[in-house]
């Protein structure tokens, strides 16, 4: 009896262990995902020069659908200037800012991070993955 006892104690524990795997794996799935979006937005504002409106636009609503997630959740600060390439050095550094990069931030809520949270006392708004990809990428577009 007491040996059943203790199964009953510890049992709960083992499975959100096994809760947790699965966890991981759908937040590593849905990371992966919303990496391709991001890829796809980076290479069309290489080539506009910048994250136009309608970049972000697609970008927000495409992120929206493939995470069933509200297209007001996701955050992006980038580049709204076009910024055009850079043919040669022309006197700047390499620490130079403008060098012809464009620059975004987007953050996105992917999930929770642990199974169980309740069990373990975690508030609901504590256990949020917040996804961020912050990065510069070199625009193509060439000045007239």
């Amino acid at each position: 009896m007491k040996q059943f006892l203790v199964l009953l104690a510890v049992l709960p524990l083992l499975l959100v262990f096994l809760l947790q795997f699965s966890l991981d794996q759908i937040n590593h799935a849905r990371i992966g995902l919303l990496s391709d979006c991001v890829y796809v937005a980076k290479e069309q504002a290489r080539q506009a020069g910048c994250f136009t409106d309608e970049i972000c636009e697609s970008l927000r609503s495409r992120i929206a659908g493939v995470l069933d997630i509200d297209p007001a959740a996701v955050s992006i600060e980038a580049t709204d200037e076009p910024v055009y390439r850079r043919l040669g050095t022309h006197g700047e550094t390499a620490y130079d800012p403008l060098r012809g990069l464009i620059y975004y931030k987007i953050s996105v809520p992917v999930g929770p991070v642990m199974a169980g949270a309740r069990l373990f006392g975690i508030k609901e708004k504590e256990n949020l993955l917040v996804f961020t990809v912050d990065s510069a990428t070199v625009s193509e577009r060439l000045s007239q």
